[in-house]
């Protein structure tokens, strides 16, 4: 019988797969709708999608005593809207930036947070380690190799999804704070329904929505909204309930492995060989500065919604 271990590894695999090919419906998507419509559907599906599990769980432990203001629905409300709106400026960077880059390129310089997070965490007074220092002069170099040219100028769509990658860490910082306070299915759900909400509004003003674009769109939308943010969410939570950290930490940092994948297989985009070393260095520095958790049995306690 598989263990309990191993199969949250697998699961967290399967996590960073769905992650990662949601780059490549998040390029088709874009050929038929715009950015902030193709976001605004996706976070809308995403957080009607987490209804059933909050149902499931509310059913399942009506007859427990609740923990201190975890079901405070003002909290929910607030925390929810903060982190949406940090996720809304995220997810805009990301879904514009992809339209001038490759999906490969796109997953492998978002996933940059995994070393910006820790780094980012000295402003609140969180000790980084030597190991997160290599790890994030490891990635950037690697970030050097796969996006700089020899002009020493940096393609716009690249610009984009490292800036927004600065957003995705700080997003997981602020849920980190927030999902201590209150249920972090429901905060998921509110938070994703205000990036909704937000996108719709610019959609409205800025884009064209027409119903035949977006029925063309219907694949790729189905997938970002209810596999990449509903079910893989729902699994990254059941999962890092038995994950050691340093197998969580591996197993997500393939989701720029899969987005490459991806990219390769399904929209035949290819990088040059000093791109693939790039590519190769960044998730080295991503494991480097992992490496510290890889010594820690305790799970890991940082939620990542990426996504994309």
């Amino acid at each position: 019988m598989i263990n309990k271990e191993l199969r949250a590894s697998l699961l967290l695999l399967l996590t960073a797969a769905i992650w990662g090919f949601a780059f490549v419906a998040q390029r088709v998507g874009m050929q038929y709708v715009g950015a902030f419509t193709f976001n605004g559907i996706r976070f809308a599906l995403g957080s009607l999608s987490l209804l059933p599990v909050i149902i499931y769980f509310e059913l399942k432990n009506r007859d427990k005593e609740k923990e201190y203001n975890r079901d405070n629905l003002k909290l929910i409300v607030i925390y929810g809207f903060l982190a949406g709106s940090v996720l809304f400026i995220a997810a805009t960077l990301q879904q514009v930036g992809i339209i001038y880059t490759t999906a490969g390129k796109a997953g492998f310089i978002t996933s940059l947070y995994i070393v910006i997070v820790p780094i980012l965490g000295i402003a609140i007074r969180q000790k980084s380690t030597p190991t997160i220092w290599l790890g994030a002069i490891v990635a950037a170099i690697g970030l050097y190799f796969l996006s700089i040219n020899e002009h020493l100028s940096i393609e716009f769509g690249d610009l984009l999804q490292l800036i927004g990658a600065f957003f995705w860490a700080t997003h997981i910082i602020v849920i980190g704070f927030f999902v201590s306070k209150v249920d972090a299915l429901k905060l998921s759900s509110m938070q994703f329904a205000t990036c909704s909400i937000l996108s719709f509004i610019v959609a409205f003003i800025v884009e064209d929505i027409q119903i035949r674009n977006v029925v063309n769109a219907l694949i790729p939308l189905l997938y970002g909204g209810l596999m990449s943010v509903g079910i893989a969410y729902t699994l990254q939570v059941v999962a890092q309930r038995h994950a050691k950290a340093s197998h969580a930490a591996i197993a997500l940092s393939m989701e720029a492995v899969f987005a490459a994948i991806g990219g390769m297989v399904l929209l035949g985009e290819q990088m040059s060989l000093r791109g693939y070393f790039g590519s190769l260095l960044m998730l080295a520095g991503m494991l480097i500065s992992q490496a510290d958790n890889f010594k820690k049995k305790n799970k890991l306690k940082v939620n990542e919604f990426t996504n994309t």
